[in-house]
């Protein structure tokens, strides 16, 4: 069984686990299944926007898409929901990443 299955026969549809819906995003994103990777990081979104390592993720993923409106989009609620909790480290990634991308 992949790691990916192994992660995906852990998710309970009922009760979703952010953790969970966040390893399963990743796990397709290394495969080069980005269309996949956003549903999961967008149940993930729906299921606790406060997940702070959600926004650096999704904005990438938006950039690669070609999708900049998006990925500046995620790194500003990333930079307001790491600012709310505290978590200077991620606020000033989801930062540098904005900054990055209006070069």
């Amino acid at each position: 069984m992949s790691r990916l299955q192994q992660l995906e026969s852990m998710l309970d549809p009922d009760r979703p686990d952010a953790f969970l819906l966040f390893a399963i995003a990743k796990e397709h994103e290394k495969l080069e299944d980005d269309a996949t990777a956003l549903t999961y990081y967008e149940q993930l979104r729906a299921t606790d926007e406060q997940y702070v390592g959600l926004y650096y993720h999704l904005g990438k993923l938006h950039e690669r898409q070609g999708n900049d409106t998006d990925a500046l989009a995620a790194y500003d609620k990333g930079i307001e929901v790491a600012r709310a909790a505290g978590d200077r480290h991620a606020e000033g990634e989801l930062a540098m990443a904005r900054m990055e991308l209006e070069d």
